[in-house]
């Protein structure tokens, strides 16, 4: 029961507001409601529909050892601007935390914020006003041309690496991309050129492995192999056949992983980064993460003079202007040449 003081317009307007509560799964009476507890009903009940498991264990995180600790004892109606921006110096303050994982903090308490906005448990997001610290751009690691024939040198009799490594360098996959491949998505025979189907990911999470769909339509995408890429994808495949044919297990099935064990089942994508680290401390390989040699793939295609459409593509990107908010920088001035090629458009010479 609610005592709305005013108009009967007012009181419909509370019903309506309880009722959308209810139908959320919101069921704590707002006055009371402190941003703990909404957090946790939001995590538990909201959440779930629209965000996917691993984010969610991110989201939950986030809120249980950055938020709650700092700001859940506080009434959520009567969170104020000035809370917030406290908040997010004291996170500052502790140099315990990257920015990064301030500035994801303070995305979660917006977002939350935002939904209780919605139904109006809150009449304003206070978290949306005050802004995170920004983010400095650290300067992308990448592999010249030499360092990229070494590295797929160093790992050339790593048979598990190798055909790993190849990939990423050969069309810039992601590694939950390459993680989730089946030899039914690569097409090392076609006559029109090799290729590679790529339509999902496979994600680790605290329940275990999800195959899930590419992030967007756009990560849905046909990429062509680079001839070195076809060739350690066959004799990687060649290798699983012996091994199947050894332990009798038969014919390699089609839908099998191409990087799984010899039980066919799927590798865990952190066990790919695992390996890449071990080679680089023991075979002296160029000292960068895994996901530099996507990286090192997108600037490669760039020195190539391969256009930012044909790039963005190629990546899986959800549009040009991400790819070029990433690899921007790499594509040179070619001002000179836009010149020239307005005076020939206008036959001036």
């Amino acid at each position: 029961t609610v005592t709305v003081r005013g108009k009967r317009a007012d009181a419909e307007k509370e019903l309506r507001s309880i009722l959308h509560r209810r139908d959320k799964g919101i069921a704590i009476d707002p006055s009371k409601i402190t941003v703990a507890e909404y957090l946790d009903d939001w995590i538990a009940n909201v959440a779930p529909q629209t965000v996917a498991a691993k984010a969610l264990e991110r989201y939950d995180g986030l809120c249980r050892n950055q938020i709650k600790p700092h700001l859940g004892t506080i009434g959520l109606q009567k969170l104020r601007p000035a809370d917030v921006s406290k908040w997010l110096q004291k996170l500052i303050a502790s140099e315990k935390l990257s920015i990064r994982s301030i500035r994801a903090a303070h995305s979660v308490l917006r977002t939350v914020l935002n939904h209780a906005a919605r139904i109006e448990i809150v009449e304003r997001n206070v978290a949306a006003i005050i802004k995170p610290p920004s983010l400095q751009r650290r300067e992308i690691k990448i592999l010249t041309s030499e360092q990229i024939a070494a590295a797929l040198e160093g790992v050339k009799t790593h048979p598990s690496l190798f055909p790993v490594v190849a990939l990423a360098l050969g069309t810039g996959m992601r590694r939950g991309e390459i993680a989730a491949l089946r030899w039914s998505d690569i097409d090392l025979d076609r006559n029109s050129g090799a290729s590679v189907r790529i339509e999902r990911s496979l994600e680790q999470t605290g329940k275990g492995l999800r195959i899930k769909s590419t992030k967007t339509a756009a990560g849905r995408r046909t990429v062509s192999l680079p001839q070195f890429v076809v060739d350690a994808l066959r004799a990687h495949r060649l290798e699983q056949k012996k091994l199947q044919m050894a332990l009798g297990a038969g014919k390699l099935p089609k839908d099998s992983p191409v990087f799984g064990d010899h039980e066919g089942n799927w590798i865990l994508p952190s066990a790919i980064s695992d390996r890449w680290r071990e080679a680089v401390v023991n075979r002296g390989l160029p000292k960068v993460t895994f996901h530099a040699l996507r990286h090192s793939h997108a600037s490669a295609l760039i020195a190539a003079g391969l256009d930012v459409i044909s790039v963005s593509r190629r990546l899986g990107h959800a549009s040009p202007s991400l790819t070029l908010s990433v690899y921007g920088h790499l594509f040179t001035n070619n001002d000179d040449k836009a010149a020239a090629a307005i005076d020939a458009a206008l036959n001036i010479t």
